[in-house]
């Protein structure tokens, strides 16, 4: 099983209590994002690498965090993709059902820490296995073989370089944004901004909608960028895509029209 999270408030305590079910119930191996981080994609990337029969992502979304925000629980699949109703519908179904549960609650973790951690538990025929994976690296290698970088890099740092803004808005996006579009990509560290994810958001609402993405708006009206995009909290394309789109603005542009050939190839 492949775990992951938002990297919202509670967050870290609910993979400890995932973790130490898993134990319990006997699932033999659980990799998880370092520090509990994990993006949506990235956990779907993940199951489909190492063949998982599925993953636990725990988010809400574009909603709220913090300690008066929301909280919530996704399952994808062995195919990478979200729980289909008839999964979700049995789920449900057992949940009325639950009189008791195992747990192993003196199982502690180290999620900072690289690396596979074992334990030996009572009444198991065999370890049970943590592994600790950087929270990018997978999924960036996924990248490198679906676009072209060196060509992107070219647009964004060659002569009449497309100067980019890009929101991740607290969310767990961050450190993508940061290696894919800064390290590996090139872009100026300021083309990247809100890139440290919080339990809260920096008290701000997670959606990158007209609404609430207003840091990136203002900027983008400045007219200093041609590219802007920002991120909900969990990484879901599809809010990247709808800003994306919406924010390329109606003037055609060489640079626009090389950026619609990249969002839809």
């Amino acid at each position: 099983m492949v775990v992951g999270s938002d990297g919202r408030y509670f967050s870290r305590t609910a993979t400890e209590i995932v973790v130490q079910m898993a134990a319990a119930n006997g699932i033999g191996r659980l990799i998880i994002g370092q520090n509990g981080i994990l993006s949506t994609p990235a956990v779907s990337c993940i199951i489909r690498k190492i063949k998982a029969a599925g993953g636990i992502i725990l988010t809400a979304s574009h909603c709220p965090g913090g300690p008066g925000g929301e909280f919530g629980v996704k399952f994808n699949v062995a195919n990478g993709g979200p729980a289909p109703d008839v999964v979700s519908d049995k789920i449900y179904q057992i949940s009325k059902t639950i009189e008791e549960y195992a747990i192993c609650p003196d199982l502690r973790i180290d999620l900072s820490r690289l690396g596979r951690q074992e334990f030996d538990l009572e009444n198991k025929f065999k370890p049970f296995r943590v592994e600790i994976v950087d929270p990018v690296d997978i999924y960036l290698n996924l990248l490198r073989t679906i676009f072209d970088f060196n060509a992107i890099k070219s647009l964004l740092t060659g002569p009449g370089q497309l100067k980019i803004r890009v929101d991740a808005m607290h969310g767990v996006m961050g450190p993508y944004v940061r290696k894919v579009l800064c390290d590996e990509l090139g872009a100026p560290a300021n083309s990247a901004i809100n890139c440290v994810p919080l339990e809260d958001f920096g008290g701000q609402h997670p959606d990158p909608n007209l609404t609430y993405a207003t840091t990136l708006l203002e900027a983008m009206k400045g007219g200093e960028y041609g590219f802007g995009a920002a991120f909900d909290a969990d990484g879901v394309s599809r809010k990247v895509f709808y800003l994306l789109i919406l924010l390329l603005g109606n003037e055609p542009s060489a640079g626009n029209q090389r950026i619609n050939e990249y969002l839809w190839a």
